[in-house]
This record gives structure tokens, sequence and C-alpha cells, in this order.
């Protein structure tokens, strides 16, 4: 039996056999750069077998600006479900491993389980809760700009809330994602501990899209992280070309229903001028109860209405059912005096 080497014996022999690679790799790598009698070679890049790229940087300036789109349409959906001013911004497109994304997230936090058939696997979209908690603060009729933060997940009626409002993010991204592939995404499962979701390997490739969330005071961040195995069907079709010579296609008629149903449950203030007059202030304190003012305009004279404050219709003053009403004659123009 040989003798058996003890550990300051392997490590200085490591060490000899570290330091000859190195003087043997130093003028080759001078060779390779730099041959003698021509230019420096530009065919050697350095590769990261830990974080392999898989998806080109053209597919990922392809999959901001589709994502820039939904987060401009998401932001107005944000704004009108919230009644404030939202701003909603892609901050960053990056491909990662799967593990180092679960560790770049919260815990708790509001992480949601998403799939998109035809498209093959799942995906994940979290909301951060610094963002979450006065989202759902505004919707039961708070407005505190600088709220505490609790470190707990989410309650049966927090995620019913949030869920409402996941939805319409997904509509959306079924709206921007149709020029690639007609997909309908949809809430899979929910969950606050994103460590306990595993829906690839921790070594497999996946697209990490970050949008920031600003409501008044109040930040946060959204990720998508969308799995290479799930986007490699339509990898073709998400080339900078053809994704900047696309033309929105007109409103289908779901969307058209909704508009129209929105837009039947929106209130505005109306504003009838019955005319003007003009009085001294020893006159207006001297008015009592029966007195009559006498206005510009004549009894068969047209009044002109307004919405939001400006010229909309024309029309006549009368009763109907005992109500005071005006009978609109025609459309009024802009600049008409009142």
């Amino acid at each position: 039996m040989g003798e058996v080497l003890d550990q300051s014996e392997i490590d200085a022999l490591l060490a000899s056999v570290a330091g000859e690679t190195d003087e043997v790799a130093a003028p080759a790598a001078t060779a390779t750069a730099a041959p003698a009698g021509g230019p420096p070679r530009a065919d050697v890049s350095s590769y990261d077998f830990k974080r392999p790229e898989r998806v080109s940087k053209d597919h990922i300036r392809a999959l901001g600006s589709i994502h820039d789109g939904f987060a401009r349409n998401f932001g107005a959906t944000l704004s009108g479900f919230l009644r404030t001013i939202i701003e909603v911004r892609v901050v960053g497109v990056e491909q990662l491993t799967y593990s180092e994304f679960i560790h770049s997230l919260p815990n708790p936090t509001c992480f949601v389980i998403v799939q998109a058939p035809p498209l093959e696997g799942q995906m994940c979209v979290e909301v951060s809760p610094l963002i979450v908690y006065p989202i759902i603060d505004r919707l039961l009729g708070g407005n505190k700009s600088d709220m505490f933060i609790p470190q707990r997940p989410l309650t049966a009626i927090e995620w019913r809330l949030m869920s409402r409002l996941i939805t319409r993010a997904l509509d959306h991204l079924s709206e921007v994602w149709r020029n690639l592939v007609n997909a309908k995404f949809e809430i899979v499962d929910t969950e606050s501990n994103p460590q306990l979701v595993h829906i690839v390997a921790p070594s497999e490739v996946v697209v990490f899209i970050t949008f920031e969330i600003k409501m008044n005071q109040s930040a946060g961040t959204m990720s998508i992280c969308i799995p290479f195995n799930t986007i490699e069907s339509v990898l073709s079709k998400l080339t900078t070309q053809s994704w900047f010579g696309y033309r929105s296609k007109g409103a289908t008629e779901i969307e058209r229903k909704r508009i129209h149903r929105n837009l039947t449950k929106s209130k505005v203030n109306l504003t009838t001028f019955l005319g003007r007059a003009h009085v001294r202030v020893s006159e207006l304190r001297a008015l009592r109860p029966g007195d009559i003012i006498q206005l510009d305009k004549a009894v068969g004279g047209e009044l002109v209405l307004q919405i939001e404050g400006r010229n909309k219709y024309a029309g006549l003053p009368g009763q109907l059912h005992g109500r005071r009403a005006l009978h609109i004659t025609r459309t009024a123009a802009i600049d008409e005096p009142l």
C-alpha cells in the first residue's frame, strides 16, 4: 500500500499544479489575443456556465418593448380602479436562474402562479408588500400616505382584493401577448412564501421582468418570471424588427362592450345657465323672497348646457313630471356665449 499524504502535503501539491497552469495559460492567452503581425482577435468572449444566456439581447429588448405597452395600459386601469394617479413602468428585463429569482424575493409576499395555454409550463407574478398594503388600504377607504407595512402573509379578504387586481393585470398581459400567441393568462394558485413554489428546476433559466408601481407617496415593485421553456416556442417571433413593425389592432367586441359599460356608469356634472344680470351691492342686500331679477335672456330664448365646464347642448326650459327640465334642441358651439 502506498504512503498516505497528509493535508499539508495535499495543499502543497495543489498549489504547485495551479502555479504551473497559470504559467502555461498566460502565454497562450497573449498569443490568442494578439497574434504576431495581425490585429487582436475579437471572436473570444467569456462564458459563465452558472448563468447561461439562452435568450439573446434582441429578444430581451423585444420583451421590454412588449411590456412597456402593458405597463401603460395597466397603469391606466389601476388609476381608474383605485381612483388616484398610478404610475407603472418597466425598470428591468434580465435573465437569471430560477433559484436566483426566488432568493431575491421577500418572504412573506404576494406570489401568484400563472398559466397561459397554449404556452407550456407555468409563470409567476410577485407584487411587493411595499405596494400591496397601500393598495389594499386604498381599496378599503383609507388614504394614509405613510402607513405601516406589516410583515405577515395576506389574509383571505386581502387575497380576494389582490386577486381582482392581478386578474386585471393578466387581462392586459393577454392583450399585449396576442401578437405573439393567442394565450389567455389566468391564476392557478397563490402563495405567501415563494420558497415553497418550484415551477421549474432551480438551475433553469428564466426571464425576470421588473415593474415599478407608484401611488402617491408609496412605491413598490411587481415582477413577472417567465421560464425559458415557456417562451421557447415563440422566440422566433420575438425579434426587434417584427415587434416594432407591429400596429395595434382594433378593439374587439368584448373590449367595446367593457368600455361602453364603464362609460355608462360614469357620472358627469351638467350645468344650465339661465342668464346673467347686473345689480348693485345695495340692491343685492335689499333682495327679499318674491323679488324678481331681470336676466339678459328672452323668455323663449335657448339656454346653454355645459358638461364638465364645456358647452355641449342648447335647449328650452320647461317641466317634466313636476320637475324642472331642459328640452335639448341642438348642439351648442364651443365658444357660444352663455
